[in-house]
């Protein structure tokens, strides 16, 4: 065994030296207002992030993600894993419907079959390794099986006795599964995905895990854990749980499998029972996840050795069950606002931009026609934004239609407001987003205030502001255009409007 333990980082070393770490992101869609993939998508772009992991193959998003080069990993639910297992059709049509239908175009890069299914779902089980195979399958009949990888991602409590990792082992009872399934990881040239809460096992040690050492922060050389086998230093949690797996493969005579965290994070608020669930503590574990894998700083066992790591999650889901900690996994709110900045400062970086006033007031999608026409007669009489821009034969007229106009004249009033509390409201029609409105819209020449022109220079939303003596307010009477038709009428009744929107 001393042989082989000695062996096994120079293996995996062979196989997947070469390769460099990457971070990805979840995206979860528990949302009361889930926004729309053309969003997410800006979002992802905003923030460098060109890795993500879907929990299904929603074709909308497949569709918005095409053509933007972001690699993507679909998923197959748990719901539809025992009809795929036992039938090759239903893999194939499958396949055929969410993947052949979308590559190249959209880089699916991956398929999750399943999530935790030997912990979450065991009874489906025994078709799991089969499910795989199907799936496999399909994608060697359309000569895809070498770009789109196959697997499962599995929780980290499969894996018994953690430390010291060079002890851990699978729990036996999963061998009939277990086996067969790194074996086909193997054979595949896939890798064994795993999710990787450091919070949990700090949460349910009673304070036998320091918080440190969970949170990546640095510990003196007498605080760190040392595996008496190997004389290996753990200095936090995440390297412990990896090396456990890697060391679990190896009893099974699995020595080649590399290892890709599906899910790792750490919630941003908790209830009474959960005090260390905090904006500090979960800022504090992804910034320095983020750091320790982009460095390919590998774990003890495989300096050097390629983790790449999905954080849990994109956005904070409010529709997740109880407790409180499980809605507050997000980086971000639905609105695209960060729930905190991470303490990353490298040009480039994925997450290191902050968003935090690159906000913009949009029209909310499927808004009703007549409110957005309502709110804005009120932004362009009572409320002073100039909306000349918006004429006919102006910068800003193309697209002529009520959502173009009212989103143009929403956020103008949002920036000259300061961006203020309150200020992107209109009734319920408008909402904030880190989405640039000028992105893909069409606009030509048009420059919304507070975006970015042509130069890169942004422009100063308080300009557009008519000064308290301007008796146009912000939209010259004598100017007709199809979308708004500005009458002394309309003017007058977007004075009698002010209560309602402001």
């Amino acid at each position: 065994m001393a042989i082989l333990l000695l062996l096994l980082p120079l293996l995996v070393s062979a196989v997947y030296g070469d390769e460099k770490a990457f971070i990805g992101v979840n995206i979860g869609t528990d949302l009361s207002d889930m926004p729309s993939p053309t969003q997410v998508v800006a979002l992802l772009k905003a923030q460098n992030v060109w890795h993500v992991r879907l929990y299904d193959a929603d074709r909308a998003m497949l569709l918005a993600l095409a053509n933007t080069g972001i690699q993507v990993t679909i998923s197959v639910p748990n719901e539809q894993l025992l009809g795929i297992g036992q039938s090759n059709a239903t893999a194939a049509n499958w396949v055929a419907r969410n993947v052949i239908a979308h590559v190249p175009a959209t880089n699916i890069t991956a398929i999750a079959v399943g999530s935790e299914v030997l912990t979450a779902l065991p009874n489906a089980a025994p078709v799991l390794v089969s499910a795989l195979k199907l799936i496999h399958s399909a994608l060697v009949a359309s000569n895809l099986d070498s770009q789109i990888k196959v697997s499962t991602p599995h929780s980290s409590s499969i894996i018994l006795d953690s430390f010291p990792p060079s002890q851990a082992f699978f729990n036996r009872s999963w061998d009939p599964v277990m086996v067969p399934l790194l074996k086909f990881l193997q054979s595949t040239g896939s890798y064994l995905m795993l999710n990787v809460y450091p919070y949990y096992d700090y949460m349910q040690s009673n304070g036998v895990i320091p918080l440190d050492y969970a949170l990546f922060r640095p510990l003196p050389p007498n605080k760190e854990a040392v595996d008496a086998n190997t004389l290996l230093h753990y200095t936090n949690v995440f390297d412990a749980i990896v090396d456990a797996a890697y060391f679990s493969m190896s009893y099974l005579n699995i020595t080649n499998v590399p290892i890709v965290v599906t899910e790792s994070g750490w919630p941003s608020k908790g209830d009474s029972s959960e005090p260390d669930a905090t904006v500090d503590n979960a800022n504090t574990y992804n910034s320095n996840l983020i750091k320790h894998v982009i460095n390919n700083t590998g774990t003890p066992k495989h300096p050097g050795i390629a983790v790449s790591t999905y954080i849990y999650e994109l956005y904070n889901e409010d529709l997740r069950p109880s407790p409180l900690s499980e809605k507050n996994w997000g980086l971000f709110d639905a609105n695209g606002t960060p729930v905190y900045i991470l303490h990353l400062t490298a040009a480039g970086t994925v997450f290191a931009n902050d968003t935090t006033n690159q906000t913009f007031c949009v029209a909310k999608d499927g808004a009703d026609p007549k409110m957005l026409q309502a709110a804005l007669d009120w932004a362009c009489g009572p409320g002073k934004v100039d909306c000349s821009p918006l004429l006919q034969g102006q910068p800003c007229y193309e697209p002529d239609n009520v959502v173009s106009h009212s989103t143009y004249a929403f956020n103008a009033y949002f920036q000259q407001m300061g961006k203020s509390t309150g200020t992107c409201d209109f009734k319920g029609v408008a909402t904030i987003s880190t989405t640039d409105p000028m992105i893909g819209a069409g606009h030509g020449s048009c420059i919304f205030p507070g975006s970015f022109g042509k130069n890169g220079t942004i422009t100063n939303g308080t300009s557009l502001a008519p000064s308290s003596n301007d008796t146009s307010l912000g939209c010259p009477t004598q100017y007709f255009y199809r979308s708004c038709l500005f009458t002394t009428s309309v003017i007058i009744g977007a004075f009698l409007m002010t209560a309602v929107f402001l």
